[in-house]
């Protein structure tokens, strides 16, 4: 069995866990909501938001963070990706090299 074939029988396990958390995260953020009904006012520097209740600001400012989160990881991701094909690449055409350097020399040897 190589790590791949582990890869992917670990999928389904890796939904479940997905969804679970999922699922947890919505029930915890409710209760917190139930239990923080206070209304807060939300003023940054250049705009000011009429009250709203403490839950909403927190669970707001939790889903913003989540979401900058996985854009910024996303970012990363493409550019990782990017380089590793540069990579490739050149990896690809010393291989080629190499092998015309080879076969040059084999050549010389040979004659």
């Amino acid at each position: 069995m190589s790590f791949s074939d582990l890869g992917d029988s670990m999928k389904p396990l890796r939904k479940l866990l997905t969804v679970l958390i999922v699922l947890a995260m919505l029930v915890v953020s409710v209760l917190f909501a139930l239990q923080n009904k206070v209304q807060v006012p939300l003023d940054l520097l250049v705009y000011s938001f009429g009250p709203q209740s403490l839950a909403l600001w927190v669970l707001v400012a939790f889903v913003l963070g989540g979401l900058l989160g996985m854009v910024i990881s996303s970012v990363i991701l493409l550019r990782t990706r990017a380089s590793l094909r540069s990579v490739r690449r050149h990896l690809e055409k010393a291989g080629m090299e190499i092998s015309k350097l080879q076969s040059e020399v084999s050549s010389r040897i040979v004659s």
